[in-house]
């Protein structure tokens, strides 16, 4: 149960309460329709589900879960729905909260230039006519990745290309105020000679000429993608897992 001194009713207060936290202003975007819950120190955010994820969570795992419990018992949270808390064990759901396909993962960000990589001048900004060339490097390299084109979070695309053929691609899926690089691509015979620095730098650099800070995801598995997002400044990060409600 929810009781009313511990509600926020909109998306100032809640940025209010986190101070402004990088992840909670790429999360919330511009978004209108907002409400967040407070308790324990945590912080716990929701809004209407065709914007993304239902709800996000800044602060100790354990009072954020509770949270949403008390929100899936008033039925203001629903099956389906995609979460995002911060980084818990799943066991910490058992008997709680059903769900499918929980994973961790870290959000980085970074409000500093990067150090120049040697092909960064190659980085060129795509249009709708290399449509066709971002999904057949995609299907052959990122099969996995939730931004294709035609997504409409999608601001811009971005890419490297080796004579006509595309070798490397990312999605700019910026929110608000906070530039957001996604969907980071190289062709599978085209890894390992630092295509990927030139692109991250490339995106990095663009996005923080229209925003005071940049941020991307990762899994924390990934441990060569994190080591080149730290050399490339990304060195704050907020760790967390998602799941969706069964």
């Amino acid at each position: 149960m929810i009781v009313d001194d511990q509600v926020l009713g909109d998306r100032t207060a809640v940025l209010a309460a986190v101070g402004h936290h990088p992840f909670a202003r790429h999360a919330l975007g511009s978004r209108p329709p907002v409400r967040g819950y407070r308790r324990d120190g945590a912080v716990l955010w929701v809004v209407p589900s065709e914007h993304g994820p239902a709800g996000c969570a800044i602060g100790p795992a354990g009072p954020a879960i509770e949270v949403c419990v008390a929100l899936v018992a008033d039925g203001v949270l629903r099956p389906e729905q995609r979460l995002h808390l911060p980084r818990h064990d799943p066991a910490l759901l058992a008997g709680r909260l059903a769900v499918t396909g929980h994973a961790d993962w870290d959000f980085h960000w970074t409000d500093t230039p990067p150090p120049a990589q040697a092909d960064e001048q190659r980085v060129v900004r795509l249009t709708e006519a290399d449509h066709p060339a971002l999904e057949a490097l995609i299907d052959e390299a990122f099969p996995s990745t939730t931004s294709r084109p035609g997504d409409p979070r999608v601001v811009d695309w971005y890419g490297i290309r080796a004579g006509d053929r595309l070798v490397a691609c990312g999605a700019d899926r910026s929110q608000g105020d906070i530039g957001f690089l996604a969907g980071l691509t190289v062709a599978p015979d085209q890894q390992g000679v630092g295509l990927g620095a030139s692109l991250t730098a490339g995106m990095t650099r663009a996005l923080l000429a229209r925003h005071d800070t940049v941020g991307l995801g990762v899994y924390p598995s990934n441990v060569g993608a994190v080591r080149l997002y730290r050399r490339l400044g990304f060195t704050n990060s907020l760790s967390l897992s998602s799941f969706r409600l069964a």
